[in-house]
């Protein structure tokens, strides 16, 4: 099932409230959430041998990839905003 089924009703809210094109970054910036959360969770019981009390670092990789995958799709919705702002 992709994306557009499975999430149909936020996307129609998010999409009627921001725009498509910032809606569905909205929505993209949700599903990144989610994986981190699960990552997180993951994390509490793949702890790294190496260094005690922090995820395995395969683990460290995935969440910071998806921050930074966030940080990004989030700085795009702000500079939207700030474009819509001043016209």
């Amino acid at each position: 099932m992709s994306v557009y089924q499975e999430r149909k009703d936020d996307l129609d809210r998010y999409e009627f409230m921001m725009g498509r094109e910032r809606g569905r970054l909205a929505i993209a910036l949700d599903c990144l959430t989610d994986g981190l959360v699960l990552v997180g969770q993951h994390g509490v019981y793949c702890q790294s041998a190496r260094q005690a009390g922090k995820p395995a670092m395969d683990i460290q990789l995935i969440s910071k990839s998806l921050t930074d995958a966030k940080e990004l799709i989030a700085s795009v919705l702000e500079e939207l905003a700030r474009k819509k702002a001043e016209a």
